[in-house]
């Protein structure tokens, strides 16, 4: 496959065009990505810079009207060279096809962090439709190479050639014109072939009022109820053989579940804030039947799905919740039921994976992500059990229990920490009652067991 050849500095071709945009040869580029398409990048202190692809003007008259932002400048240009990486998803694809998208990035990032591209800077860039419409959102990455070096690009254009799967992923490549102005330009396959298939200048874009995540997460993270987590591992069961058992299972329980006349209390939290102390505790005290999500007839099967890309993953865990209301409207009947984790996780931690960035760029207080789904069955109480960051690092220290990848991100990434926090105490119908699990497990378990006295009490 033909690719132009790079000199140790710059192409010459780019430069070339770059320096006469009048020329007609820099505005025949096939424009792939219209209408208009917006980036979000994440940078180091998890805020977000906007920009967009804007298309080169036959004249060139139109440049001196946009100025990059300057913290573009030094992520985009020299010194050094970036290369943006996106899988596309158009809108209106569908769920198979999306989740096909979703776990080529997920390779795609696991081969960024290998080999040549450990010197890189590598962040998060997301690919949006500025009207903040509903899917083909493009997950995808910037590679910024300090020293420019030839290895970084051979290994990317390997990346381009590796077999079928290299013709969903498109490769930009970000250059400064003699002028100071940013461009890109954008290589894909097609036919077999390496082609050059967009070329546009960077400029900055608005900051739009929700993050550009948020209108897609029904559909791939949060989802609204069971059919729209069973599409998605119905499109798995071709290569994740554990899908259809669990899709077995979920068929096999009552739609809706209703719940008995005992009461039902989850209880929530981070990993070492006493949650499962706490619950078999009341569970004990109450002689309460106690349940978990996921449920252990497909707990089995976590690492698996563990090891899965978000929208994969969220979908495992949601249907589990639907396999759990099955056991509750069971066990209701009889006893009441402490649960160790529900619906609450399942959202929180999809959230704070998708939506990049700070705890700024959360979906907003009483958004509908934060509402409980219409067709699940619905606990009386939800407690929140919290601690200190240092109180929870200190007793992970004296754990020695494996950690899913989500859960390992809360001791590392701030941020993603505090998303999850936040997005648990912005949750609705039924909100959570936040409870301090600082103090001992005596006076923790006595607060418990009084707000859920007083929520029965209430209910009687």
């Amino acid at each position: 496959m033909a690719f132009p050849r790079r000199p140790p500095t710059r192409w010459p071709l780019l430069l070339g065009r770059l320096a006469g945009r009048r020329h007609s040869g820099l505005c025949t580029c096939t424009r792939a990505m219209a209408p208009p398409r917006c980036f979000a990048l994440e940078l180091p202190d998890s805020t977000l810079t906007h920009f967009a692809l804007h298309a080169p003007s036959p004249s060139g008259t139109d440049s001196s009207s946009w100025r990059p932002d300057p913290r573009l400048a030094s992520l985009l240009g020299p010194p050094g060279r970036s290369y943006s990486l996106c899988v596309p998803v158009a809108a209106g694809v569908s769920c198979g096809e999306r989740v096909q998208a979703a776990r080529l990035t997920q390779r795609l990032l696991l081969q960024l962090r290998r080999g040549p591209f450990q010197q890189c800077r590598l962040s998060r860039l997301l690919c949006y439709d500025p009207d903040g419409q509903a899917g083909g959102i493009h997950h995808g990455f910037l590679l910024r190479d300090p020293h420019d070096g030839p290895a970084t690009r051979q290994a990317l254009l390997h990346l381009l050639n590796q077999g079928q799967e290299a013709t969903r992923l498109h490769l930009g490549e970000f250059d400064v014109d003699p002028h100071g102005e940013l461009w890109q330009r954008l290589w894909a396959v097609q036919d077999g072939e390496q082609l050059q298939v967009d070329c546009a200048r960077v400029v900055p874009a608005r900051e739009p009022l929700l993050h550009p995540a948020v209108p897609d997460l029904p559909s791939s993270a949060v989802f609204p109820d069971r059919e729209t987590a069973r599409a998605v591992l119905e499109a798995c069961t071709p290569f994740i053989p554990e899908a259809r058992a669990v899709l077995n299972m979920v068929d096999q329980c009552p739609q809706p579940a209703q719940k008995g006349k005992f009461h039902v209390i989850v209880i929530e939290g981070l990993d070492a804030t006493g949650k499962t102390t706490v619950t078999q505790a009341v569970s004990d005290t109450l002689k309460a039947v106690l349940l978990k999500s996921p449920p252990a007839c497909i707990s089995q099967w976590r690492k698996i799905f563990d090891d899965e890309p978000t929208i994969v993953r969220r979908a495992f865990y949601s249907l589990g919740n639907y396999i759990v209301a099955s056991e509750i409207a069971r066990e209701s009947i009889k006893s009441p039921v402490i649960v160790d984790r529900y619906w609450h996780s399942t959202a929180t931690y999809a959230i704070a994976t998708e939506v990049s960035g700070g705890l700024q760029h959360l979906p907003p207080v009483h958004h509908p992500v934060y509402q409980w789904p219409e067709d699940l069955l619905k606990p009386d109480l939800v407690l929140l059990l919290t601690v200190s960051p240092e109180e929870r690092a200190r007793r992970l220290q004296s754990r020695g229990v494996g950690k899913t990848q989500e859960e390992a991100q809360l001791e590392v990434n701030s941020a993603f920490r505090q998303k999850v926090e936040e997005s648990y105490r912005r949750m609705e119908n039924p909100a959570c009652h936040v409870v301090d699990a600082s103090p001992s497990q005596d006076k923790v378990l006595h607060t418990v067991l009084s707000l859920i006295h007083h929520s029965c009490h209430e209910r009687r």
